[in-house]
């Protein structure tokens, strides 16, 4: 029986709010807090049975954040607003001694820039305070990371080569839209490109790399290498892994946006002077950019997320595939969301329920991977995000030395 707050009422906070209500054995008080209060009050509608409480709290106050928390006095404080916010809901989880989980890493409003370095540092702090704090628990990073520790634990003694791959092979019905924040999506994909191989970092042009994958259920789509927060981590805590590498998909259409956005400026994050005002052109398109949480309804297809590893195991060199499939229509009928939402929204309440029912607990600051998969493995099928994998078969491609 724990007390929550829930920071952020939009797509993926919808998806939060509405499993943690489902859950009451382990979310019996829930309170969901929004810069937008008429957001969390929908959602407290939709939800009904005096499940949820509502706020109005500015995240990128501490102050405000301090108070709310002050009031509540919540057990764990879900993240789930935007990656510029991380550390003043950290700081303010410190101040009132609450556990803290998020699903995107930290990066700061001013530099397309974004790394686990502001938040590893906190690790003491929360150690002296007796908190923890779970970073990156969405799906890719989130799941993808447990997917990686699941395999190093039941299928290698080393993992050697990993290969993140991710498809939306949905179609929303829009001429050019994002799955999720379009100012954090498009500062993401239009970075320079990273992997990790031989002991270093190795940057690329944004998009530079790109190759055909088959995801399973979806076919054959190209996919572009991007650099993803959850590398990082994952060669930090699995030092074994000679090559990491994170793959994306994108349209066409989307692709031919975008570049056409650049080419006017509309992705500069720098501020500009219009009519007298300071504004971001990111801002501004995001703002007129349709609302990730509004696509849901009339979205078709599917998600394709997974992990392709190589390695060894009792000296024999292994392939190993694990993966998830959401349909967007299932996302729909389960919450009013749609599938990319849901991949992120469902990892959060499970990680955070993993947190509170001590299966992963203990003070400071970690990444999911430092943690026993299997509670989490046993579980998330339960929640709609079931897995698949392929021991020693076929792979989606192949490029490895060994």
């Amino acid at each position: 029986m724990s007390k929550v707050i829930i920071i952020g009422a939009g797509g993926v906070g919808n998806v939060v709010a509405k499993k943690c209500a489902r859950e009451p054995k382990v979310f019996s008080e829930i309170l969901l807090a929004s810069r937008t209060k008429s957001k969390c009050d929908a959602i407290e509608k939709e939800i009904g049975n005096n499940r949820l409480q509502t706020a109005r709290v500015d995240a990128d106050r501490v102050a405000e954040l301090v108070d709310l928390f002050y009031n509540y006095k919540p057990d764990l404080v879900i993240n789930a607003a935007l990656p510029y916010q991380d550390l003043t809901i950290m700081e303010a989880c410190l101040k009132c001694k609450a556990h803290y989980l998020d699903t995107a890493n930290y990066e700061p409003k001013n530099e397309a820039k974004f790394e686990y370095k502001w938040q590893w540092d906190y690790n003491e702090r929360f150690k002296n305070a007796g908190i923890m704090a779970l970073l990156g628990c969405g799906f890719d990073p989130g799941v993808t990371g447990v997917y990686t520790a699941y395999a190093l634990k039941h299928h290698f003694d080393e993992i050697h080569y990993l290969d993140i791959i991710d498809c939306n092979g949905g179609d929303h019905g829009k001429p050019f839209a994002t799955n999720f924040n379009p100012e954090i999506n498009i500062r993401e994909i239009t970075q320079k490109g990273k992997f990790w191989q031989s002991g270093t970092w190795h940057e690329i042009p944004p998009m530079s790399i790109h190759r055909p994958i088959d995801y399973p259920n979806i076919g054959i789509r190209e996919s572009y290498l991007l650099y993803h927060e959850e590398l990082e981590s994952l060669v930090k805590n699995i030092p074994a892994i000679k090559r990491a590498r994170f793959w994306m998909t994108f349209g066409e259409a989307y692709i031919h946006h975008l570049q056409v956005l650049q080419n006017v400026g509309m992705t500069s994050i720098e501020p500009i002077d219009y009519d007298g005002r300071e504004i971001v052109p990111l801002q501004f398109l995001k703002a007129v950019l349709p609302e990730p949480s509004d696509l849901g309804e009339n979205y078709s297809g599917e998600t394709s997320i997974g992990c392709q590893i190589r390695g060894v195991k009792e000296d024999r060199v292994r392939n190993y595939y694990i993966w998830n499939n959401c349909k967007h229509q299932d996302a729909w009928k389960d919450v009013n969301g749609q599938g990319v939402s849901y991949t992120t929204g469902v990892p959060a309440m499970l990680g955070a329920k993993m947190m509170l029912t001590d299966k992963w607990m203990k003070p400071g600051v970690y990444n999911v991977e430092e943690f026993d998969p299997d509670p989490f493995m046993n579980e998330i099928g339960n929640y709609g995000l079931p897995w698949n994998e392929i021991v020693n078969g076929r792979l989606a491609f192949d490029d490895y030395d060994e």
